[in-house]
């Protein structure tokens, strides 16, 4: 049976949220269909989280089959984007290869298109052992998010996600300035003074991730709802939908949580697909679509869950 007879959780105008195990679900998506699939999957970590995790030794085998799925779904042209922390060795202050051994693995049959670096400042000072106790370590505070593609030519167009020139570069613009050959030996010509509209973007993301009472979250709480404990903050998935997609293609995430990556696709005008296999966290982010009652603004969820009552 194939996704579209599937009933889904809820849905909305442009997508649709599905309950279930995200590798049968995946099964049942047409080959070729998806141009994005974004998503942040359970990381691993020694202490195990309510949403569920692995450890890294067995991280590799536990998600190469949600990868392989992942690849044969995707179009052409289509792309995997993964967020990932590091892991540390038990009871070491050194570093776990994991992400590295998943890497070449995905390799046999993605492309690395490139690697980007999210910095989160907000993030606590961990591993508390090496970083506040023995002080022999700094605070872990970058998360690996690996763009994979299915052939060398992923769609993707960095004039969507220009950044503001900075005040240098703006008066470097209104100014002019002299055409010479740098001590780095870079030569700077003319065409260095074109005004593209904004500035190219690095693959170092410096987003926060530290708001508490959002309104997904405050909605949670006043309906009493499971509040998912890891969470895409907006800017994170907002960047990737508008790089590697064009209004009307359709992104996935598979490991959904608060559904984000949805909200956002929905926003931007992407189709988009989201499964949980966590049945509160589901129910709870349908907050991220409902209609605000005081300014009518919303995503358009319709076909709500019901509210379980307490046993």
């Amino acid at each position: 049976m194939s996704i579209s007879r599937l009933t889904p959780a809820y849905e909305t105008s442009l997508g649709k949220c599905y309950l279930g195990d995200a590798l049968e679900l995946l099964k049942k998506v047409k080959d070729n269909s998806i141009s994005l699939v974004l998503t942040s999957p359970p990381f691993a970590l020694r202490r195990q989280k309510a949403y569920g995790n692995v450890d890294a030794a067995s991280y590799v085998d536990w998600i190469l089959p949600f990868a392989w799925e992942i690849q044969r779904i995707l179009k052409p042209d289509g792309s995997f984007v993964m967020d990932l922390a590091g892991a540390w060795n038990p009871k070491k202050g050194t570093r776990s290869l994991f992400q590295y051994e998943l890497i070449l693995k995905l390799c046999q049959r993605f492309h690395l298109a490139q690697e980007f670096y999210w910095y989160n400042p907000s993030k606590l000072p961990t591993p508390a052992e090496w970083v506040t106790i023995r002080r022999t370590r700094v605070k872990d505070a970058v998360n690996m998010v690996w763009w994979l593609s299915k052939t060398e030519e992923p769609q993707a167009d960095n004039r969507r996600v220009l950044k503001p020139y900075s005040k240098s570069m703006l008066r470097l613009l209104r100014d002019g300035y002299d055409t010479a050959t740098r001590p780095s030996q870079h030569e700077i010509g003319p065409n260095f003074q074109k005004d593209n509209g904004g500035a190219i973007p690095p693959n170092m993301l410096s987003i926060p991730n530290c708001r508490s009472a959002d309104s997904y979250i405050k909605r949670c709480r006043q309906e009493g709802l499971t509040i998912h404990p890891a969470r895409f903050p907006e800017p994170l998935p907002e960047f990737f939908v508008q790089f590697l997609t064009s209004p009307g293609d359709t992104v996935l995430d598979p490991f959904s949580g608060s559904n984000m990556t949805g909200a956002v696709s929905q926003k931007l005008g992407r189709k988009w697909i989201s499964f949980e296999i966590n049945e509160e966290y589901v129910e709870s982010s349908q907050m991220r679509f409902e209609e605000n009652p005081k300014t009518g603004a919303g995503l358009g969820i319709k076909n709500l869950m019901k509210k379980k009552k307490p046993a």
